[in-house]
């Protein structure tokens, strides 16, 4: 599992690289400082979650049994779901997509609680210790 997490964290963080330079090379022209600030949101954070996705599945094979795979997959939904409401907004115009970002902010936040409450709660298990 910790293989797979890793790979896909790697395309989202490709894919983050892809997108911001589209966002500064071909939107930058067409749409307003206001409107590309919004792109570079959903790039940003992307890509702090792809690096998150890379670093999960490191812990995953560090502590395996710990069930971090569900934290991965909470965190490529919000991933999407937060960032992809973001670019749909900007391409689109579809000032409406904004109110499904904050459902993939809560997925992201998810995750990440998530990611603690599993790890700590595993160190008082047998061998569940660092």
């Amino acid at each position: 599992m910790d293989r797979l997490i890793f790979a896909i964290g790697s395309m989202v963080v490709g894919l983050g690289v892809a997108l911001g330079a589209f966002g500064a090379h071909a939107l930058k022209a067409s749409v307003s400082p206001q409107v590309l600030t919004t792109f570079e949101t959903g790039v940003r954070y992307q890509m702090y979650h792809g690096i998150g996705l890379l670093a999960l599945a490191l812990a995953i094979g560090r502590w395996p049994g710990r069930q971090l795979a569900s934290a991965a997959w909470l965190l490529l939904v919000g991933t999407i779901v937060f960032s992809g409401s973001l670019y749909l907004l900007v391409l689109s115009g579809e000032r409406w997509l904004g109110a499904i970002t904050p459902f993939g902010g809560v997925a992201l936040i998810a995750g990440w609680c998530l990611v603690a409450w599993r790890l700590l709660a595993a160190s008082d298990t047998p061998g569940g210790g660092p």
